[in-house]
């Protein structure tokens, strides 16, 4: 939990080699790559439910409530499902669902684009959040204020292409030079740590992190990526599925994505209650954290949009052509085979 997703992200050229093989014919992970996620029972499904299992990205948090939340209420088991909810194995959720070891999980917009390139066949089937949370944080001693302010200090990360682009693009926004940033591979050293020890900033996604800070009384400034570049407000995170799974049993796509969309608009409705489900399923997580962070994100699942999990071109496009016109993609991407909307109940 220490860092979240944002440490995930430093793993996908790692398991884009092993998602090709698979996607190319390689066998599949076995069940022990993946362990049931805290709160999900392993009993007996009633008769006549079918089993099907969703692969978290990290480790339980509040970006996953709307899951726990359709499972708590019975929305999964009213739409035919036995919904087991399970930790990522090695390989991580997206070589999971690529390979169809389980048909849904939690991944990225970034992670997908990245895949589709390389020819895995993952499909986002809806949006966690509508817009952009993350973005580079540091206490307020540090006096960051502005991108530009970057310059002079140590940023830690994970060590990927893809966070100097980011940090590029928006000093340039704003007159800095990123060559004078002192970047810093924090490892597994969680953000509170790092900032005390060696580094004065990191990127974050503020519904966690930036939440704790306020509730640990150590204030921070943070700089909202999305808040300099409008393609840099991409989908983060999204729920995927593979092609397979969408061609041979779209009943099931959309039995599972009518309850999801039932349990995240349940959180939206009822922050403090969809709050305290996902404590009482994962119960080692800080309650008062989970708490605070559900009611920070409940109204930013849905935000602006039309309605829960809805997803635009014209994101997709400008996220992916930011990342082809800095090289972090070998070729444009196919927009309209990265992600689809047909799966979201009709409202």
């Amino acid at each position: 939990m220490k860092r979240m997703n944002m440490l995930s992200l430093g793993l996908i050229t790692l398991w884009l080699m092993a998602l090709t093989l698979t996607a190319c014919g390689g066998n599949p992970p076995t069940s022990q790559q993946a362990a049931p996620a805290a709160g999900t029972s392993t009993s007996t499904p009633a008769k006549g439910l079918k089993d099907v299992k969703v692969v978290l990205d990290w480790t339980p948090n509040t970006n996953h409530t709307g899951l726990y939340v359709a499972k708590d209420k019975g929305f999964y088991e009213k739409a035919g499902l036995n919904v087991q909810i399970v930790q990522p194995g090695s390989g991580g959720a997206d070589q999971m669902v690529a390979s169809n070891a389980a048909p849904f999980g939690i991944s990225y917009q970034e992670g997908v684009t990245q895949a589709r390139i390389q020819g895995v066949p993952l499909v986002s089937i809806a949006a966690v959040i509508q817009h952009n949370t993350s973005g580079f944080a540091a206490p307020i001693d540090r006096g960051i204020k502005s991108p530009k302010d970057f310059e002079g200090k140590s940023y830690g990360g994970w060590g990927s292409p893809v966070e100097e682009a980011v940090m590029k693009s928006i000093m340039d926004s704003d007159q800095g030079d990123v060559s004078k940033v002192k970047i810093v591979n924090m490892g597994n050293a969680d953000y509170f740590t790092a900032v005390k020890r060696d580094i004065d900033f990191a990127w974050i996604f503020y519904a966690w992190t930036g939440i704790e800070a306020k509730l640990r009384g150590e204030p921070l400034d943070m700089l909202y990526v999305k808040d300099y570049s409008k393609s840099l407000d991409y989908y983060t995170p999204v729920i995927v599925s593979n092609e397979q799974t969408i061609k041979n049993d779209p009943d099931l796509v959309k039995a599972f994505m009518d309850a999801t969309a039932q349990g995240y608009e349940y959180t939206i409705a009822h922050p403090e209650e969809a709050a305290d489900i996902l404590s009482k399923a994962v119960p080692e997580l800080d309650k008062k954290l989970v708490l605070a962070s559900q009611k920070w994100l409940s109204p930013r699942y849905q935000d602006d949009a039309a309605q829960w999990g809805v997803q635009k071109a014209e994101v997709w496009k400008n996220y992916s052509d930011w990342m082809y016109e800095r090289k972090l993609l070998s070729k444009p991407l196919e927009v309209d085979k990265a992600f689809t909307n047909d799966f979201l109940p009709k409202r």
